[in-house]
């Protein structure tokens, strides 16, 4: 019979997921401590200037630094600690994704796909072939059980909620794994770090994407690739040429900066691989009443099926970035199998990409990959 009292914990080497360990030991699990080795920074110099007081790489996470941390928290909590090298599915599952992506013309969101598969499904299953009943993570996010189901909640501090990188979850999922900082404040988490006296306790957050140098991704694509995209057009609403650029992957929705263009101010609103162009516009080309998403995954079965019906899913919030407010919404999954969510006022940049995450107040429902903005 399964002890559900122990628990795999999966460490970053950063404050949050320390923490976590130590509430956990503090409620009387029997603790193992995991940590991913996701990248091969061994292959890179990393300068003196890049590292930040308490062995932390400026912008990464996971970096041999972050892993010797973890070891060393999992040291003070007397738990055993172990390192997966998962090097080859995150290169495949996660930096291929986010390189495929932005030649595709789209913004992806890798920590997303991290979080969906090797976190919550590769490393899941190895921590439940070991026979402990749960993995815990440092999210700030919520799991309770009701009426028979399990559901995902927001976390309660909503500076630091993370639930919208968690829509991917299953149910199964959910039933295995404890987000211990969900009913925390990030001031509560660092004043626990420092009761329980870890170095990390005042770590700065990773604000960069893991494996994206300071040469930036632009670049990053190019190595990885070997490819040079060609110059192409930058063109306005009416598809007349106002300028050119230099590699179309280095756009994203709503940018700004960089354009190279007199007049305006101009925005990014459209990035097409196929053509090789870039559209835009003044801010008001910005702003779309709705979008479609694909790939949906549907947390909340009743809001599935409401979906699906003549009047759709009403009465809900959609969230179309992480840093995105929310704004009410109604959506609907149309005949083709895809999902059109409609916004009670057009919104500010909508990226093909990203993600949509549909919630009820604090309650995930589900979510998806958006394809488009649309009328």
């Amino acid at each position: 019979m399964t002890d559900r009292k122990k628990v795999v914990v999966a460490m970053s080497g950063g404050v949050d997921s320390s923490v976590a360990l130590g509430v956990l030991k503090e409620q009387g699990y029997d603790c193992i401590g995991v940590s991913m080795q996701l990248w091969d920074y061994a292959a890179k110099e990393l300068a003196e200037e890049q590292t930040l007081p308490g062995g932390s790489t400026a912008g990464s996470c996971c970096s041999l630094e972050d892993l010797a941390v973890a070891r060393r928290v999992a040291e003070t909590f007397g738990v055993p600690f172990y390192v997966l090298n998962m090097e080859t599915a995150f290169e495949r599952e996660v930096v291929g994704y986010f390189v495929d992506s932005y030649l595709e013309g789209s913004t992806p969101n890798p920590c997303i796909k991290c979080n969906e598969v090797l976190k919550f499904d590769l490393l899941l299953k190895k921590a439940l072939a070991l026979g402990v009943d749960s993995l815990a993570t440092g999210h700030y996010a919520r799991i309770d059980f009701r009426d028979g189901r399990y559901r995902l909640l927001k976390g309660v501090d909503p500076e630091k909620d993370q639930s919208y990188f968690l829509f991917t979850m299953t149910e199964h999922q959910l039933a295995h794994i404890r987000f211990p900082l969900g009913a925390m404040t990030k001031t509560e988490t660092r004043e626990a770090a420092r009761r329980f006296g870890l170095t990390n306790s005042e770590k700065q957050e990773s604000q960069e994407i893991c494996f994206i140098e300071e040469s930036g991704y632009g670049e990053f694509i190019r190595e990885r690739t070997g490819r040079e995209i060609p110059a192409g057009e930058i063109v306005d609403a009416e598809g007349t040429v106002i300028g050119a650029h230099t590699g179309f992957y280095n756009f994203t929705i709503g940018q700004r900066k960089g354009l190279g263009l007199s007049g305006g101010p101009y925005y990014v609103t459209h990035v097409d691989a196929k053509s090789n162009r870039v559209t835009v516009s003044s801010e008001e080309g910005l702003y779309s009443p709705a979008l479609i998403a694909t790939e949906i995954n549907w947390i909340d079965p009743v809001s599935h099926e409401a979906a699906k019906s003549d009047d759709g899913l009403t009465g809900i919030t959609a969230k179309i970035r992480y840093r995105h407010a929310g704004v009410d919404a109604a959506a609907k999954i149309t005949e083709d199998g895809k999902l059109r969510v409609d916004f009670t006022e057009p919104q500010r940049a909508v990226a093909a990409g990203q993600a949509v995450v549909l919630y009820r107040e604090d309650v995930v429902l589900g979510g998806g990959w958006i394809e488009r903005a649309t009328e």
